[in-house]
């Protein structure tokens, strides 16, 4: 799942920084997009304020969006 999430948050990274910032909806909806197609049955995608996601693993920051402001977190949940 790490893996998975670091696989994720690289890509939203790697986008994010040739784009200008983005709505958090918008990117969420991108990373559902992503999480979608690898099949994953059941998720949690939150958008929070910077500070709640200082709480969080760095391995359930998936996106940063509204100029570093809010970010959205990502969990697998068991099923």
């Amino acid at each position: 799942m790490k893996r998975f999430a670091l696989a994720i948050m690289c890509g939203v990274l790697a986008t994010s920084a040739l784009a200008a910032p983005k709505d958090c909806e918008e990117l969420r909806k991108e990373i559902e997009v992503k999480i979608q197609a690898n099949a994953v049955p059941s998720y949690t995608l939150e958008i929070v304020t910077k500070e709640e996601a200082d709480k969080h693993d760095i391995a359930m920051v998936v996106g940063s969006c509204e100029n570093g402001t809010k970010a959205i977190i990502y969990q697998k949940n068991n099923d």
